[in-house]
């Protein structure tokens, strides 16, 4: 057989050979750094038996495939050393992923102390180094093996694989799990691990089974690795919104209130109210107009919608229909009450567009297990729009709802940080959608068009769009690198007709309008998620909620800070005044702490010159400035909302 390398050479054997065989006879170094093979582009074990013609790549801890077998081998010792301390535990799954592995386990939750001892099992087991073996099972000798060792959710696996598939498994001395591989050939080929946390999850992530206890890890092939990875993970971790944001008193939770229903400070509802305005007043310049409709409604005008077929288990359902008179929801979106806005008047064609926006607080009833501080909640307010256009319009107004987009990402000082999706229907789902397959095709190619027209690079996503037309999803990653949809553009050719909604056009017939499904900026408690972690809570000064802080240097100029702060917020800029007992020094620490824009110093010579010592979060000491000069500096800054620079590290 000819086995055609990585380099393009060809090693030729008589006989059949193993992966690792194949490395061996390359180099010994090779085959000790081996982790696994590819045969054809298909990852495999180093066990795997090569009988014919094929290209092959040896993969090492240098490549992802081989650093992922590296990191499954590991989800298996913290499964057997699970097993060693916890016997009762009950084994599920435990693959590797982007940055490590994880492990499910029907058991208690984990506590910090249980993960470290179980890391000194792990290392235990690492240094017996016991080797990897795979064998293979008829199906009723798998089952039987998984009933004796009392792994139901094993023999649930197993039961739901095809009947002639092949069973696989791998022993590592006593221990024996189900797996398809591929896995190291001895535990001894890991280097450096560390297990970085626990937390609930849903067998098969599904909220109706098994509440399980997932253990995260990582492991890389060098100490060092390991060591540069957790110091990230430790920076990662202290710009996470859902820590940086509690220490910042934007938000907080309780839980006699509820999962998902975060409570906006003070600070946080500011900021919220900030960027609020900015939309409101954006979209009327646009000639949006502003529409305030009931936050819930009967359930027959989502029954007319769709959304009671579609998307009820994701819905706060008030009453039952066998019991009540009237059932109630809450709205999971607006669409449906400002479509009855637009059917309330008849309308010309020389009406269209019509632009309606609203700022709308909405519900959804998520999974308990995949709310996370800001970014997944049950209420969040967004800037909902839709449009109503004539079908010749919908191209352009389509452009003008991405041109808002642009516009709203690159002035928060995000726009390089998103990728944009054009979000399909799935073919072979078809009952999930409303409309023929034709109208489906022709809109996505519509989408397709004006992204490659406006230079808007993009991908495709089977199975993403809503049941009633394709749309552009704008996404952001959070700092754990996991994926939110934070701007949604959607066509819709199909809804109008079931609302029986119609435009009397130039020859005095009634015709269907097509109808733009979007959001400018999002959803505003996601927003700020997003940008906690992009900024570090270090905002621009346009979006901060105390912009500038006065210190007075001692208390005989209290007075003083009181007319400075006075005279700052007549001009509407955010301040306060720290009239604390406490040293200059101090304050300033306080203030930068605070993350606070601007502080200004304010003492004996600044009194008698009515000036003000300005300090800045971007320059340091900006010297000494008239006040009206410097508040001509920063309203001018907020008006423009300036995204400043910082140039020096204090």
């Amino acid at each position: 057989m000819k086995i055609t390398l990585k380099d393009g050479s060809v090693k030729e054997y008589a006989e059949s050979k193993s992966v690792y065989e194949i490395a061996l006879d390359l180099s010994e170094g090779l085959a000790r750094a081996a982790c696994c093979g590819k045969v054809d582009g298909e990852v495999v074990d180093l066990r795997t038996v090569l009988d014919h013609d094929c290209e092959l790549s040896i993969c090492t801890a240098n490549d992802k495939e081989g650093l992922a077998t590296i990191r499954h081998t590991a989800s298996h010792v913290l499964a057997e050393a699970v097993k060693h301390l916890f016997p009762d535990a009950k084994l599920t799954i435990g693959p590797s992923i982007e940055n490590g592995y994880y492990y499910d386990f029907d058991h208690a939750p984990f506590s910090r102390e249980d993960l470290d001892a179980l890391e000194a099992e792990m290392k235990k087991i690492i240094k017996k180094g016991e080797k990897l073996e795979k064998f293979t099972l008829p199906r009723e000798e798998a089952l039987k093996l998984m009933e004796e060792k009392g792994e139901p959710y094993k023999v649930e696996l197993i039961r739901d694989l095809p009947q002639d598939a092949e069973i696989s498994f791998y022993s590592q001395g006593e221990f024996v799990d189900l797996c398809a591989g591929p896995h190291l050939m001895s535990t001894k080929g890991i280097k450096a691990f560390k297990l970085t946390s626990s937390s609930g999850a849903y067998w098969r992530g599904k909220s109706e089974n098994a509440m399980l206890q997932r253990i995260y890890g990582t492991a890389f092939n060098k100490k060092e690795e390991l060591e540069e990875y957790l110091a990230y993970w430790e920076n990662v971790k202290n710009r996470d919104h859902n820590k940086l944001g509690r220490e910042m008193e934007l938000f907080t939770t309780v839980d006699v209130i509820g999962q998902g229903l975060p409570l906006l400070m003070p600070k946080g509802a500011k900021m919220i109210q900030t960027m609020q305005r900015w939309i409101e007043d954006e979209e009327e310049k646009r000639g949006y107009l502003r529409t305030k409709t009931p936050l819930m409604a009967k359930s027959d005008l989502y029954k007319l919608s769709g959304h009671w077929d579609h998307y009820l288990d994701g819905m706060f359902v008030l009453g039952d229909e066998a019991k009540d008179k009237e059932v109630m929801a809450l709205r999971p979106m607006t669409c449906p009450f400002q479509y009855f806005v637009y059917k309330a008047t008849q309308h010309s064609y020389r009406d269209l567009p019509l632009r309606y926006g609203e700022t709308s607080t909405l519900f959804r009833n998520e999974d308990s297990g995949e709310m996370h501080g800001l970014t997944r909640v049950r209420q969040f307010t967004i800037s909902e729009g839709h449009l109503i256009v004539r079908p010749d319009q919908m191209v352009e107004e389509f452009k003008g709802c991405l041109a808002l987009a642009k516009y709203c990402l690159e002035t928060l000082g995000v726009g390089d940080d998103v990728t944009y999706r054009l979000s399909k229907w799935d073919p072979d789902n078809k009952e999930k959608y409303i409309g023929e397959p034709e109208v489906w095709e022709e809109t996505q190619e519509h989408i397709r068009q004006i992204l490659n027209e406006l230079n808007i690079p993009f991908y495709e996503g089977e199975g993403e769009a809503a049941f009633y037309g394709p749309k552009v999803d704008i996404q952001a990653k959070n700092v754990y690198g996991k994926e939110d949809t934070m701007i949604t553009i959607q066509w819709d050719a199909l809804l109008a007709a079931q609302f029986d909604m119609y435009y009397i056009d130039q020859n005095g017939d009634k015709v269907r309008p097509y109808i733009i499904h979007r959001t400018s900026m999002g959803c505003y408690e996601r927003t700020l998620a997003w940008l906690v972690e992009k900024y570090e809570g270090k905002f621009p000064t346009w979006l901060c909620p105390e912009q500038v802080r006065v210190l007075p240097i001692s208390e005989k100029y209290t007075d003083y800070a009181a007319g400075v702060e006075a005279k700052l917020k007549e001009n509407g800029i955010l301040a306060t005044t720290d009239n604390r007992s406490e040293k200059i020094g101090f304050k300033i620490r306080e203030a930068r702490l605070a993350k606070v824009p601007y502080m200004l110093v304010v003492g004996q010579k600044e009194e008698e010159e009515g000036i003000v010592s300005v300090r800045s979060r971007f320059a340091g000491d900006e010297g000494q400035k008239e006040l009206d000069v410097f508040i001509d500096q920063i309203s001018k800054e907020i008006r423009t909302k300036e995204i400043r620079k910082e140039t020096v590290q204090e």
